[in-house]
């Protein structure tokens, strides 16, 4: 008898101990109160206020159509949408696999403090440029069908699709021993950890088949995509240039994680930082150098030397000279001279060289013999605001996982489990 009295008294202790330990998790051991007020800072009101304009857009997308917000049509099937969310993000978002297959195979050890920052970085880039494919399509709620029920396995697109869902899946149980010891979860962690060698080789596997999907997609359009732009190599191109990318962007995270995030970070990740730029730093100039002699290769293979002194051939010499050789150049200074600095800025140069090179693909050298081409590639007011409530949300999901979860921290009851 006395245990049946006992009963509701233990549930309630439970649920007691349970809402303390959830409330702490989910507001950083503040009161509701305080983290409210911490809530209201310049960045989040501006957040608040590209969402709430962006609401109607998207609604207005649902219910109107795609065509309601963007140019799309059948001669300009990508926008500003697909060209950011896709094709421009997703080779920076290869960071994942890079560092991850630096430390777990190639077995740089030095590469440790960054592996879980990097796959991170990896993981929310692919969902989110599956989001952005999702409001693109005509009805996303039927994007099992043409992978599942109606497959055409002899389709770039259906690639690239698996490869997008495929990846998302691998990285979010990559990056599951962060989740699991933030939840506290040692059994599990301990399997999720053991599975990790496996889950990196699969996502390299994905991954780079993935990159060079994207340029395999453009073999497709001989007559559509400038004879600059346009080579038997790009599926090569669109790979080597997601290595530097990637690296760039790695150096690019952990210097945002070391400037914002300072509080989250354990010792050996702020002593790492510097050792670690100038070895990406090494390893991104190096991919440029590769990259670039494959460019001129593909140049020569095909013969376009003479396209180089037309209007398009100067935008293609911006691109090539500006873009790649330029910060190529300062990556070799700044390692050089061991000017952090520099070789920083040398990373933010380099992928400002990719997002131009992938637009350049993806609209200024796509149809570029169209009539009033350059006006009708312009994005109207709605698609813009659509691409920086994206951007918006993929920085605000970033920042909170930051602020919670032991990404660049080892907590000291997991130390040296991965």
């Amino acid at each position: 008898m006395s245990n049946n009295v006992q009963y509701p008294a233990q549930s309630s202790a439970s649920y007691g101990e349970f809402k303390k330990w959830f409330m702490d998790k989910l507001f950083m051991g503040m009161s509701v109160s305080e983290y409210s007020r911490s809530l209201v800072t310049p960045f989040n009101l501006l957040a608040v206020m590209i969402l709430v304009i962006s609401a109607p857009v998207f609604l207005m997308r649902y219910t109107k159509g795609l065509s309601s917000v963007i140019h799309a049509t059948s001669e300009y099937p990508w926008g500003i949408l697909l060209s950011w969310g896709i094709f421009a993000g997703e080779p920076l978002f290869a960071s994942g696999f890079v560092v991850a297959a630096a430390y777990y195979i190639f077995g740089i050890k030095s590469y440790r403090p960054l592996v879980r920052l990097a796959v991170l970085g990896g993981m929310l880039g692919y969902a989110f440029a599956g989001s952005y494919l999702l409001i693109d399509l005509g009805r996303p709620w039927r994007i099992y069908f043409p992978m599942i029920i109606n497959f055409g396995p002899s389709s770039i697109l259906f690639v690239v699709a698996w490869h997008v869902v495929l990846y998302c899946n691998v990285q979010l149980m990559e990056f599951s021993p962060v989740i699991l010891e933030w939840l506290g979860s040692k059994r599990l962690h301990k399997w999720a950890v053991s599975v990790t060698v496996a889950l990196i080789i699969g996502g390299v596997i994905l991954s780079t088949v993935h990159q060079s999907a994207l340029g395999a997609m453009y073999l497709l359009t001989p007559g559509k995509l400038h004879p600059l732009w346009y080579s038997s190599h790009l599926p090569l191109l669109f790979f080597s240039s997601a290595i530097y990318a990637a690296m760039s962007f790695a150096m690019l995270l952990a210097f945002a994680a070391v400037r914002y995030f300072r509080d989250k970070c354990d010792d050996a990740f702020l002593r790492s930082v510097p050792s670690l730029t100038l070895s990406l730093g090494k390893g991104a100039a190096l991919s440029m150098y590769v990259y670039l002699a494959l460019k001129i290769l593909a140049l020569a293979q095909d013969a376009r030397w003479g396209l180089l002194f037309t209007p398009y051939g100067y935008w293609y010499l911006v691109e090539l000279l500006g873009f790649v050789v330029g910060p190529m150049i300062l990556f070799t200074i700044g390692i050089k001279k061991e000017n952090l600095s520099l070789v920083r800025f040398s990373a933010l140069y380099a992928v400002t060289g990719i997002l131009l090179n992938r637009v350049n693909v993806n609209l200024i050298a796509f149809n570029w013999n169209m009539p009033d081409h350059l006006i009708n590639i312009i994005p109207p007011w709605t698609e813009v605001i659509m691409v920086m409530a994206m951007i918006t949300l993929h920085l605000l999901v970033f920042r909170w996982i930051l602020n919670r979860f032991p990404v660049m921290r080892e907590l000291p009851e997991y130390k040296g489990t991965h």
